[in-house]
């Protein structure tokens, strides 16, 4: 007993001892640890943004309960997520099995034979006589952890676990905004779908008035066919609009997990695209590198990378092994008697020794470290590139998108100065409805702009690696 407390104290101690290969901890140099990439946004816009840290589900600051609900729906149902919480599981499994490593492994067996034994096996000439023999034992190995290859592996295998655990997250996000622009697409469509009614409404009396005016004798018939060629272009604009909108329905249904004969019904009722009332809370550099999944995932993958370093410079030493053994072999009605007993405990050691392919795996895990680094760099540089190109882009638009409001309000007071004219009897009708058509038309392009921006701000958020 004294040498089995003896052995065990021994294999603890030896557990103990360090691992070979770099212990992780994230470069000095990074690019993650750059004040650069850390402080406020250059590109942020101060009346229209803040340094405020980007909510939860940044879509409830649209304040639109159908596009909410699509969210939970596609959160819920969407086939992606379905698939990367399928692999984040498998990951998780894979961890279980390298920490199994660490573990006792015990086994038992029992067999029973009616048999005849060679009796030159036994040194014997004679001819043994036909026995029932039996066997059955138990038996208890551990694998001494002295140089740290289990250790290094479960480091590995829990920095690919987290890693696909953030790329889940990445999932999340790309899916939440791919609902939002959906969303924007219904919306947008029905819209301008309502704006080419009034165009055609408007083009109609148009020809109606060429028509009186040709009777009248005050205009010629080609007036007439270029203003029923003006209304069949407006009408042409009709399916357009039809098609786009059916087509983000569907997009909607695959996104929320349904069949295109199941789209979300509840968002065919929104006409007018969404806006934001409020500045759009951003953060700065430090927040956003720590919120997106595809730097954590980044620098889990760096982390992972460094642990295998450790891996294969463990495979350069011995592994060592203990292991304990009891049973009875013998004649089945002997068994478990003395002369039948037996038990053993030893040591295994194991030891190639390493050639040039051993220490080329070291180099080449070295390498994959260093690739991974790179990788990670590469990362954190175009999250900081895509959130400032996704900034700037957004204040030029609304820049843009305030100049054709400003475009908007001078066709509507030119359109109403013709309306009045008209009804003084010191203008034609052709000049009102052309003012109406004006109008129209300007509000067609403030429309696009608006999509434009309801667009640039789900790319923010996308960039921004919003939440949910």
């Amino acid at each position: 007993m004294k040498r089995l407390f003896l052995i065990g104290s021994a294999m603890l101690a030896l557990a103990g001892c360090k691992a070979v290969g770099p212990d992780y901890h994230v470069p000095k140099d990074a690019a993650i640890t750059r004040p650069a990439a850390q402080g406020a946004f250059q590109s942020a816009p101060a009346a229209l943004t803040t340094a405020d840290q980007l909510p939860a589900r940044w879509w409830h600051l649209y304040d639109d309960p159908v596009l909410d609900g699509l969210e939970e729906q596609a959160l819920a149902a969407n086939t992606d997520l379905r698939v990367a919480a399928a692999n984040l599981a498998r990951a998780r499994a894979v961890t279980a099995v390298a920490e199994g490593g660490k573990e006792v492994d015990f086994g038992v067996s029992a067999g029973a034979q009616h048999a005849r034994l060679s009796g030159q096996s036994y040194l014997q000439n004679e001819q043994l006589p036909v026995a029932d023999i039996g066997d059955v034992g138990a038996e208890m190995s551990y694998q001494i952890d002295l140089f740290g290859r289990i250790r290094r592996q479960i480091e590995a295998a829990r920095a690919d676990e987290e890693a696909i655990a953030a790329t889940q997250d990445a999932v999340k996000v790309t899916v939440a905004a791919d609902v939002a622009r959906a969303y924007v697409g219904v919306c947008a469509a029905h819209a301008a779908e309502d704006l080419a009614q009034r165009a055609i409404t408007l083009q109609g009396h148009l020809v109606d008035i060429n028509r009186r005016l040709v009777s009248a004798g005050r205009s010629a018939a080609p007036d007439v066919t270029a203003a029923q060629g003006r209304l069949a272009q407006a009408q042409a604009a009709l399916p357009i609009y039809r098609a786009a909108a059916r087509a983000a329905l569907y997009r909607l249904a695959a996104l929320t997990g349904k069949v295109p004969a199941d789209y979300p019904r509840e968002a065919e009722s929104c006409r007018s695209v969404p806006e934001m009332k409020t500045p759009l809370p951003v953060g700065d550099g430090a927040a956003l590198l720590r919120r997106r999944p595809d730097v954590r995932a980044a620098e889990r993958q760096l982390a992972g990378a460094t642990a295998r370093i450790g891996v294969a410079t463990a495979d350069l030493y011995p592994s060592i092994g203990i292991g304990l053994s009891a049973g009875s072999t013998g004649f089945v009605k002997d068994l478990g008697l003395p002369a039948a007993n037996r038990w053993s405990i030893g040591g295994l050691l194991h030891w190639s020794i390493p050639g040039a392919g051993a220490r080329a795996r070291v180099k080449a895990a070295d390498a994959s470290a260093d690739a991974a680094l790179a990788h990670f760099d590469g990362v954190v540089l175009g999250a900081l590139r895509e959130t400032e190109t996704a900034l700037a882009t957004y204040a030029e638009n609304h820049d843009r998108h305030a100049a054709l409001d400003e475009a908007l309000a001078s066709a509507r007071t030119a359109s109403d100065q013709a309306r009045r004219l008209r009804e003084a009897g010191r203008a034609a009708i052709t000049s009102d409805i052309g003012g109406r058509q004006g109008v129209i038309g300007a509000e067609a392009a403030v429309l696009n702009s608006r999509v434009e921006l309801a667009n640039d701000q789900v790319n923010l958020f996308l960039a921004l690696g919003g939440g949910w």
